[in-house]
C-alpha cells in the first residue's frame, strides 16, 4: 500500500485546492488531481486514505466511457499536461485528468432514487423532499415512486443548501434548468440500472455540469463515485433500515465516538478506520467495474 497523497505540488502552475481535488489552470484547459484527502462534517481530515484519489479517478473514467455523455475529459497522459506535470508523473499517474475548461453551473444537480439522508429528515416533518410532495407512509431508505431532481447551492465552505427546482430556475433560466434536470435524471437512471446488475443500489448522487462557450452542457468533476453518491449493497438492503454504504461511513461513525466538537480541527484517524474505509472504496470500484484495483 502506498502512502496517501495529501497534496500535489506542481510548481509554477496556478492551483485551486478543494476538499479532495487540486485543480491546476493551464488557460483553456485544467488538470484535475484527485488527492487522497478525505472530508467529513465539512472538515478535511489530517489523515488521508491511501489510493483513494486513484480509485475515484478510475471509477469516473469508467462511468464516462459507459455513459457516453458529453464531458470535459481529454486525457490521463501526464506528459500531455506539460513538462511540469511530467516531472511529477510518479505521484500524478492514475489520479490526474486533463480536461476542458467550462463555466461551472453554480448548482449541485442532486438526484434521489431512495428516501435517505436529509431527504428522509425533511419527509418525516413535511412529507416532502426539497419541496416535492411525496406519498405518505414511506419508510426510511424506501425506493421513491420515481427518481426526483433536488438541486442544491454550491457552497465554497460549509454545507450546500437544498433548494427547490423553482429556486434554481431563478438562477439558470427555464431552458438551462430543464436541461440540467433532464440530463441529470437520465444519467442517474442509466447509472442506477447498470449498478443494480453489479449488486449495488444507487440511492442518490450529485452531478456537476459546465457550459462551453457555445452554451452546450458537459458533465464535469467526478461521476457516480463513493464520494459523490450513496451506494448500498443490494444483498443487505431492506426498506426501513439504513444499510451499510460504500463510502466514508466508517470515518463518520468513528468521529461520532470521539469528543471532537466539529468546530475545531479534527483528530487523526486510527489505522483500522483508514484500512476499512480504503477497503470499502476498493470494493465499490471492483464491483462496479468488474476489474481488480491495482
Amino acid at each position: 500500500m502506498s502512502l496517501p497523497l495529501l497534496q500535489s505540488n506542481v510548481p509554477g502552475i496556478p492551483v485551486r485546492r478543494g476538499k479532495v481535488r487540486d485543480v491546476y489552470d493551464l488557460g483553456d484547459r485544467l488538470v484535475v488531481v484527485a488527492t487522497d484527502r478525505i472530508s467529513a462534517f465539512d472538515w478535511v481530515l489530517p489523515t488521508g486514505i491511501p489510493d483513494k484519489g486513484r480509485m475515484l479517478t478510475q471509477l469516473t473514467l469508467f462511468w464516462l466511457d459507459y455513459l457516453k455523455v458529453p464531458n470535459h475529459f481529454i486525457s490521463t497522459d501526464v506528459a500531455a499536461m506539460g513538462p511540469a506535470f511530467a516531472a511529477h508523473a510518479a505521484e500524478l499517474n492514475g489520479r490526474s485528468m486533463l480536461v476542458r475548461k467550462a463555466n461551472v453551473v453554480p448548482f449541485e444537480c442532486v438526484v434521489r432514487g431512495y428516501l435517505a439522508g436529509s431527504g428522509w429528515k425533511e419527509y418525516r416533518k413535511h412529507s416532502t423532499v426539497c419541496g416535492i410532495g411525496l406519498p405518505t407512509g414511506l419508510t426510511e431508505c424506501q425506493q421513491l415512486p420515481s427518481a426526483i431532481f433536488t438541486p442544491s447551492t454550491k457552497a465554497e465552505s460549509g454545507h450546500d443548501e437544498n433548494i427547490s427546482y423553482e429556486m434554481m430556475l431563478q438562477g439558470t433560466g427555464e431552458k438551462l434548468g430543464a436541461e440540467l434536470r433532464d440530463k441529470s435524471l437520465d444519467v442517474y437512471r442509466r447509472g442506477s440500472a447498470y449498478a443494480a446488475t453489479r449488486g449495488i443500489m444507487l440511492a442518490d448522487t450529485k452531478f456537476e455540469w459546465g457550459q462551453l462557450a457555445d452554451g452546450s452542457l458537459i458533465l464535469i468533476d467526478e461521476v457516480l463515485t463513493p464520494d459523490s453518491s450513496r451506494f448500498w449493497p443490494k444483498e443487505s438492503y431492506q426498506p426501513g433500515k439504513n444499510p451499510p454504504s460504500f463510502d466514508k461511513q466508517f470515518v463518520r461513525d468513528w468521529l461520532e465516538t470521539t469528543s471532537w466538537d466539529k468546530n475545531s480541527p479534527p483528530p487523526s484517524l486510527p489505522a483500522d478506520v483508514v484500512d476499512k474505509t480504503r477497503a470499502k472504496y476498493i470494493e465499490a470500484y471492483e464491483k462496479l467495474t468488474g476489474k481488480t484495483f491495482e
